[in-house]
């Protein structure tokens, strides 16, 4: 645990914590209060709130690929920064290791290791993605110091992901399969990864975070590398803003033209998935940026604020401890009495005590540092 540092940009903590909202019952809630209004419309939004089954793309499908995207583009900030100060690059390279090993802990904890059941444990998913993805982003990072060898590098892992796809057959289908059933990558975690898979309906045929994937996710690191290494410029911050949403608009349409060929798919991370969740980031990233750094604007994100303090801490305490017993305290002897809004009440009190927890962290300066 460890103070707050003392300079940081504002719009990346809110921007996180913007997205931790809707892990921490946000989409549920919403979810909930559309369900009372039996209109189309409501119900085109409480799609947009679910994950896509198979190929395509809804609003919760932003939400991973967003957080390691300011993981990358946290590190401009932080790990440049060290190199730049002469600081020992073998205790960067330490820290680096350590951080991946702790993220990967972390989401065994997550995964339920403490039920010590080792053949129904799974061994990736969140935290792990975001522990490798930041592992090998901090590696590039440190060695390869030139942008435009590191746009190749980035370049060479999207295109690299896409021939492995289309040139290994899998056994029983064949070369470029993109289905649940028969693409490259499920039947790899079938072959090597052990315990369960998640999440269903892909879970019989592959983990949502398997092992291949891996190898995709590290682009969507480096992009969020590209993004703050570029708000760590020099430059104006208007022309940071018009070079965020032209770099924005240009990830979606390479990613559109993609589409046609490699399906936009979270599921197995493709590589027009990469920069279609890319460019809604860097666009986000660049409206966060606007209103909060370049305008002032922030006590409207101080909430998100809060909550992207303290990411790690909440995500992992969330699932390793029931919130609703708290809300269930002070709510028992009337919420059954709310009738059709009940679970709406019990889902905004969720986050409102999830939030509360977060804040006392905040208040009292205390940051889970991994």
């Amino acid at each position: 645990m460890a103070d707050r540092p003392s300079s940081r940009v504002v719009s990346l903590d809110a921007l996180r914590g913007f997205d931790m909202f809707w892990i921490l019952s946000g989409e549920v809630f919403f979810i909930s209060l559309f369900r009372l209004f039996d209109l189309p419309f409501f119900d085109a939004l409480s799609r947009q709130l679910e994950h896509s089954t198979w190929s395509g793309f809804t609003f919760y499908d932003l939400i991973f690929p967003l957080f390691i995207f300011i993981t990358g583009a946290s590190l401009p900030f932080s790990l440049t920064k060290r190199l730049d100060r002469g600081e020992s690059r073998m205790e960067l390279y330490k820290h680096i290791v350590k951080r991946t090993v702790l993220l990967y802990v972390f989401g065994l904890l997550y995964n339920g290791l403490l039920n010590f059941d080792p053949q129904h444990l799974r061994y990736t998913g969140v935290l792990h993605r975001i522990g490798i993805s930041y592992f090998f982003a901090s590696l590039i990072l440190m060695n390869v110091r030139s942008l435009k060898r590191q746009v190749m590098v980035t370049a060479g892992i999207l295109l690299g992901y896409w021939v492995l796809l289309l040139l290994i057959p899998v056994p029983g289908f064949g070369r470029y399969v993109i289905t649940p059933e028969g693409n490259l990558v499920g039947w790899i975690d079938r072959l090597l990864l052990p315990g369960s898979f998640c999440c269903r309906p892909y879970a019989p045929f592959g983990d949502n975070e398997g092992i291949l994937s891996y190898l995709p996710a590290v682009a969507s690191c480096m992009l969020g590398v590209f993004a703050g290494s570029w708000l760590k410029s020099s430059e104006t911050p208007a022309r940071k803003c018009k070079g965020l949403m032209a770099a924005g608009a240009a990830l979606l349409g390479i990613a559109l033209v993609w589409n046609f060929v490699f399906p936009i798919n979270k599921l197995i991370w493709t590589s027009s998935y990469v920069l279609f969740a890319g460019g809604w980031s860097v666009l986000l990233l660049c409206l966060f940026y606007w209103l909060i750094d370049v305008k002032g604007y922030q006590k409207w994100a101080f909430p998100f604020v809060v909550i992207g303090m303290n990411p790690i801490t909440i995500y992992l305490v969330a699932e390793l401890f029931d919130f609703g017993v708290i809300v269930n305290i002070y709510s028992h002897a009337f919420m059954n009495n709310l009738g059709s809004w009940k679970d709406v009440y019990f889902n905004l009190n969720m986050i409102l005590v999830k939030w509360l927890f977060v804040y006392f962290l905040y208040r009292q300066k205390i940051f889970l540092k991994v």
